[in-house]
């Protein structure tokens, strides 16, 4: 059976214990690990786009060097990596991200160490309108405290 874990980010935000995670996960599951970067960009109108383009174009050019890096490191462990980048409404870019692909079967939230259920001046985050649609577990990998800090 295909496994794969998706790993999400946001807004250039990388959580270095979500990788290194994912990857001790993808090895123990035998997985696949797939990194997704949503980038939050409204484009109220068609017209809209081509102001963005260049703005669009450095983007994707800074977090193809993010995603190439990361995925650098698993692919030294012989885990099987791909990367997308996804610019909009990151709700609407998640479903459609997992409407175009086999179900995952976990997904690590990358961009911090807890789930981002409320945000600056939202009364709730975009990942808890679309948490409930998922058809796998959402984890959310926070630091290990060290033995000094657990006494």
């Amino acid at each position: 059976m295909f496994k794969n874990i998706l790993i999400i980010f946001e807004n250039e935000k990388v959580s270095d214990h979500a990788v290194k995670y994912s990857c001790e996960l993808a090895r123990r599951m035998d997985s696949d690990v797939t990194f997704l970067m949503l980038m939050e960009m409204s484009f109220p109108n068609r017209l809209s786009i081509d102001s963005k383009r260049k703005a669009i174009i450095k983007i994707e050019s800074r977090i193809s060097k993010i995603l190439a890096d990361m995925s650098s490191e698993l692919l030294k462990q012989g885990i099987p990596v791909s990367v997308a980048i996804r610019v909009g409404d990151a709700s609407q870019e998640l479903l459609k991200f997992l409407a175009e692909r086999p179900s995952f079967q976990t997904v690590i939230w990358g961009s911090d160490e807890v789930l981002p259920y409320t945000s600056h001046g939202r009364k709730t985050h975009w990942l808890a309108k679309v948490a409930d649609t998922l058809e796998c577990p959402l984890i959310a990998v926070g630091r290990q405290k060290a033995d000094s800090e657990s006494g």
